[in-house]
């Protein structure tokens, strides 16, 4: 009976010999293909400067041409809003970056930034009805209306987002947040509980809600659901009907989507 012949040194050093030549070649075809992409990267970049200086009219006056032109931006990395051409890295003087910032951070980024105060304007002249609480699609129609400093905007739901990320270098306490399947800026420093934001999310389905309703579709113990509420009202986040036979709490955030 013939013993098993057991696997000799050699085995081994032809294994890692094999390994690290893989090891090699993968590299040099990750650096084949990262110069590859940095060529082509350069290409559409230079192909979207020049897109900008050839259509920087309709980027400033078309919303939704603007919109398309900012997911092109962000494509490829560039940043309309900051002028620098790769996200994350800086770029010295007279560089490309220079470039951008000449050819976007003028034009674009003023309007962005003259957005901006008309978005704080809008918020803060709502505040008292909504809390700090105010839906995106409401913002947009207010800076319509230019009912505040320097007329009407022609803007889009993508404009509005873009100004109120403007804001945040500043530490204004403007930000965009999520209730239920709307979008919200929300203009104070103060965070919405997760109790809160189950509240708001059932005024969005329901139009209002009643302590009773929370306990039944919910299942919170009366207490909870008093207390919370009592929290958003003071908050001026929710309006109280009193000659409803039980208090309804309403949002004046959601009334329009109700009304439409």
């Amino acid at each position: 009976m013939s013993a098993r012949r057991g696997v000799g040194l050699s085995a081994f050093q032809n294994r890692s010999s094999l390994s690290t030549s893989y090891a090699t070649h993968g590299a040099s075809l990750r650096n084949t293909h990262l110069s590859s992409l940095q060529t082509q990267l350069s290409v559409f970049q230079s192909l979207l400067h020049n897109f900008a200086l050839q259509h920087a009219d309709t980027i400033k006056s078309n919303p939704s041409f603007r919109a398309e032109f900012a997911r092109m931006c962000n494509a490829i990395g560039v940043d309309p809003l900051a002028g620098s051409n790769v996200k994350g890295k800086g770029v010295g003087k007279g560089g490309i970056g220079s470039l951008w910032a000449k050819v976007l951070g003028g034009d674009v980024n003023d309007f962005y930034f003259e957005l901006a105060v008309r978005v704080v304007e809008v918020c803060r002249g709502s505040r008292g009805e909504n809390g700090g609480l105010l839906g995106v699609q409401e913002c947009k129609e207010q800076v319509k209306k230019g009912r505040g400093i320097g007329g009407g905007m022609d803007v889009s739901d993508d404009d509005i987002l873009r100004a109120v990320k403007s804001l945040n270098p500043l530490g204004s306490g403007f930000s965009i947040v999520n209730v239920g399947s709307k979008q919200m800026i929300r203009s104070i420093p103060k965070e919405l509980n997760t109790d809160q934001s189950r509240v708001l999310e059932a005024i969005q389905v329901l139009g209002y809600v009643t302590a009773s309703m929370l306990e039944d579709n919910l299942g919170w113990e009366h207490a909870r659901a008093e207390t919370v509420i009592e929290d958003l009202l003071a908050d001026s986040l929710v309006w109280v009907d009193l000659q409803a036979p039980e208090k309804e709490y309403w949002s004046s955030t959601f009334m329009n989507d109700f009304e439409d």
